[in-house]
């Protein structure tokens, strides 16, 4: 009998549902949906199962909420954390959602310590160096996911401006996920056009202005809750270039040891992503500019991670 890949899920909210559809009609493998809510994520996989016969996949999708059941993964996804509450400060939250992430972790660790840790949770990349510091795991197996998701947008934003197919658009966006992100412009195309030739530097401004704003705006579209249809297609990309040894070159949070001129820090860059996670970090040549961007993002992710090391997780 071939042994099927098991994902598994941390946190049954939007995100963490809508990733394990995604994952079992896409058959990458049988998915196990955890969250402390009781009853929660066995509604939601029951849920997600019975659409099985007219989607016609044969992934098993199971809910539960004890990590005994987790036990194997190939891949673990982490999504658990709170979205930032009004009156709530940027180091409230990071406090807050680091401890969660912290104990997570701890779990995952003893259940699947072979896993590859995929990390979502807020503020990405001081999350992502949580899970990393808490496990103990190998730097390649330990990914942020977010410039999947920035690079997403900014591709349909691109796409909505030319009135082309978004399948025409390549691009890929660096450093941070949030304010100090960095797109690639140069290496931004469209069929092999640069990008730079079909749009006048005033439109390209504002789009990357609403690519970094990208999240933001949907939680003032949606007024409760924040976005979760493409963050779960970015997971599943993810999983499925690790899953099926790929070698997909995607943009993720990876620990660099000194690529880009940044050290010991989660930051968004191009990966080659494989069986054993990051298989690689791909450099590429940056102008003065992109590179006091990805500087100035690395940063920033400094200053979030000394805050993690005060609280002593």
């Amino acid at each position: 009998m071939v042994k099927r890949n098991k994902v598994t899920i941390i946190g049954a909210g939007n995100v963490g549902s809508t990733t394990a559809q995604r994952l079992a009609e896409k058959e990458i493998g049988d998915v196990v949906l955890l969250d402390i809510v009781p009853d929660l994520p066995q509604g939601k996989a029951l849920d997600i199962l019975e659409s099985s016969p007219i989607y016609r996949f044969n992934a098993k999708v199971s809910g539960t909420n004890n990590y005994a059941d987790t036990a194997n993964s190939e891949i673990v996804i982490i999504t658990s954390g709170i979205p930032r509450k009004p009156g709530m400060s940027r180091d409230d939250l990071l406090k807050t959602n680091a401890n969660i992430v912290s104990q997570v972790t701890r779990q995952v660790v003893r259940y699947s310590p072979d896993a590859i840790l995929i990390v979502v949770s807020n503020p990405l990349d001081a999350m992502t160096y949580v899970a990393s510091k808490v496990s103990g795991f190998p730097k390649n197996r330990v990914i942020g996911m977010a410039g999947v998701l920035d690079t997403s947008r900014f591709r349909t934003f691109i796409a909505m401006e030319l009135g082309v197919s978004v399948e025409n658009v390549n691009a890929f966006v660096l450093g941070g996920h949030g304010d100090t992100m960095v797109p690639a412009i140069r290496y931004t195309t469209v069929v092999g056009i640069p990008v730079a030739e079909l749009i006048p530097k005033d439109r390209l401004d504002l789009i990357i202005k609403r690519t970094k704003e990208g999240g933001a705006e949907i939680v003032s579209l949606l007024k409760t809750g924040s976005a979760y249809y493409a963050p779960s297609a970015a997971i599943v990309e993810m999983v499925e270039a690790i899953l099926k040894n790929k070698n997909k070159i995607l943009p993720c949070a990876a620990y660099c040891h000194g690529e880009y001129g940044i050290k010991d820090l989660f930051v968004g860059v191009p990966v080659k992503l494989g069986v054993n996670g990051v298989e690689k970090i791909i450099e590429i040549s940056l102008t003065p500019e992109e590179k006091a961007g990805i500087l100035k993002s690395a940063e920033a992710v400094s200053e979030l991670c000394q805050s993690v090391d005060r609280l002593g997780l």
